[in-house]
């Protein structure tokens, strides 16, 4: 299903300090995820996997290991 983002109030992190930057939108039942400097193109999740995306990056899951 396609999601008209067109008036979606995208936010990014207060420590973004360039051009490029993750920005997110709550649309209710989901969240949108786009760059900044592609903003035509988004990933939608719903509520609920956005909340274990989240959950993951907290707990490390997407940590690099060094080497």
């Amino acid at each position: 299903m396609v999601k008209d983002l067109g008036k979606a109030a995208w936010r990014r992190s207060t420590k973004c300090e360039s051009a490029a930057c993750v920005e997110i939108a709550d649309l209710g039942d989901d969240v949108a995820l786009r760059n900044s400097t592609d903003p035509g193109r988004n990933v939608v999740f719903s509520r609920e996997d956005w909340r274990s995306f989240v959950a993951g990056v907290r707990a490390g899951e997407f940590d690099r290991q060094a080497g």
